[in-house]
C-alpha cells in the first residue's frame, strides 16, 4: 500500500487506481458515501501520481450569445426563457483574437471559442462557419495557446475540418446522468450529446465534457455521469456548479448542493478519471465561500476555467492564481510561459475594471 487514509473503502479504491485499475459504478457510489477528508486525501494522491503538480487554466469567449433554440433548463441563452441577457451574432475573428490575447496575458493555457446554438453549420450558415475557421486560425497564429471549441453538434465533415485546423479539445458537456438528463432538457437527448462527442473524437480531437452539479440530481446521478464519461473517453472533465439565472426553470430551485458534496464529488471524479484534468468551472464562486475555493483543488482537481463565463461573471485570474497557490499547487505554464506574479499585480491594480480574459461586452455565464 503506497498511501493510507485510514478508511478501508477509500484505501482499497486508491490502491487499485494507483495500480492502473479502472473503478466502476459500484465503486463510485460506495466512495461518494465516505467522509470528505479521506476522499480529498485520496483525490490529491491520484492527482500527484498521474499529473504534473500543476493546475491548468483555460479561458473562454462567448462568441455568439443568446437565441439558442434548445431548452436546457439551466441556460440563460435559451430563446425559450426570458433572462434579459445581451444577445449578438458571431463576434468576428478579430474580436475573438482580442479575447484570446487577454486570455494569454492572464495565464490561460487554452482558449475556448463558444457559440450559443444547436450547432455551427457549414451547410446552413456557411458565412458564419468561415468566420469561425478564420478565428481559429488567427488565434493559433498569434497566441501561445491551445485552441478549443464548443460549437454544438457536428457533422463528420465539420469535425474533420476542425481537427485539421488544430482544435485541441472539443467541448460538449453531458450536463448530468442519462437518467436525469430528460428532467433538464427536452429538445435533444443525452444520446445526441454523446453522438457529437463520438464524432469529434473520431476526427482526432481530444474531448472536454463534464457536468453541472446541484440541479436536483441524486448522488448516484453524479456517479453515473462520471461513468458515462469513462465510456466516452475524455481528457478534461469540467465540473460546473449551478449558478441559477433569473428567468430559467432552475432559478427558483437554486443550487442543491453543499461544499462538502462538491469536494467529495471532485475527489470521486478524480478517482474515476485519474488521467484526466478535473476542471473547476462555472458557479464555484457563488457556491463556495472565498476561503473554501481551494478545497476542491486540495481534493484532486487540477484545472480551472478562469475569468468570466458565458453570461455570468467569474473572478479575476489573479485571484485564481492565489487560490491555486493556497492549495499548494502551481499554475501550468507548459504552453503559455507567463509570470504569475505579473498577472496578480496587474489584476490587483485594476480591480475596478470588469474586463477579464473572456470579457466581450456580454454578461458572462456558466451554462
Amino acid at each position: 500500500m503506497v498511501y493510507e487514509t485510514n478508511n478501508e473503502t477509500v484505501d482499497d479504491a486508491l490502491e487499485r487506481v494507483l495500480a492502473g485499475e479502472r473503478l466502476d459504478r459500484t465503486d463510485g457510489i460506495a466512495l461518494l458515501a465516505q467522509p470528505a477528508d479521506a476522499l480529498a486525501e485520496a483525490g490529491a494522491v491520484v492527482r500527484d501520481h498521474f499529473g504534473d503538480g500543476t493546475v491548468d487554466a483555460c479561458s473562454i469567449v462567448n462568441a455568439k450569445a443568446g437565441n439558442c433554440a434548445e431548452d436546457c433548463g439551466f441556460c440563460a441563452q435559451s430563446v425559450h426563457f426570458d433572462t434579459g441577457i445581451d444577445t449578438y451574432g458571431f463576434l468576428g475573428p478579430e474580436k475573438v483574437l482580442e479575447a484570446a490575447k487577454r486570455a494569454e496575458a492572464d495565464g490561460a493555457q487554452r482558449f475556448g471559442i463558444v457559440v450559443a446554438e444547436k450547432g455551427v453549420s457549414k451547410e446552413h450558415r456557411p458565412e458564419e462557419w468561415a468566420e469561425v475557421i478564420e478565428a481559429i486560425r488567427l488565434v493559433r497564429e498569434e497566441c501561445d495557446l491551445e485552441v478549443d471549441a464548443s460549437l454544438g453538434i457536428l457533422t463528420e465533415e465539420e469535425a474533420e475540418i476542425l481537427a485539421e485546423e488544430g482544435i485541441n479539445h472539443y467541448n460538449h458537456n453531458i450536463e448530468t446522468s442519462p437518467r436525469y438528463f430528460p428532467e433538464i432538457v427536452d429538445t435533444h437527448s443525452f444520446e445526441d450529446r454523446v453522438a457529437t462527442l463520438e464524432v469529434a473524437k473520431e476526427a482526432g480531437m481530444d474531448l472536454c465534457a463534464g457536468v453541472i452539479l446541484g440541479m436536483g440530481e441524486t448522488p448516484a446521478d453524479r456517479v453515473d455521469a462520471a461513468i458515462a464519461l469513462q465510456e466516452i473517453g475524455i481528457s478534461s472533465l469540467p465540473v460546473n456548479v449551478l449558478n441559477p439565472v433569473e428567468g430559467t426553470p432552475l432559478y427558483e430551485q437554486g443550487a442543491d448542493i453543499t461544499t462538502e458534496e462538491i469536494v467529495k464529488t471532485v475527489a470521486v471524479y478524480k478517482l474515476l478519471h485519474p488521467e484526466s484534468r478535473v476542471r473547476l468551472t462555472g458557479g464555484r464562486e457563488v457556491n463556495l465561500a472565498p476561503d473554501e475555493q481551494h478545497l476542491p483543488l486540495e481534493a484532486g482537481a487540477d484545472g480551472l476555467l478562469t475569468g468570466d463565463y458565458l453570461t455570468t461573471e467569474g473572478q479575476s485570474p489573479g485571484d485564481d492564481i492565489e487560490i491555486i497557490e493556497r492549495a499548494g499547487l502551481e499554475p501550468n505554464r507548459e504552453v503559455n510561459d507567463f509570470d504569475p506574479e505579473a498577472v496578480k499585480a496587474r489584476h490587483g491594480e485594476a480591480t475596478e475594471s470588469t474586463e477579464t480574459a473572456a470579457s466581450t461586452g456580454a454578461e458572462p455565464s456558466d451554462d
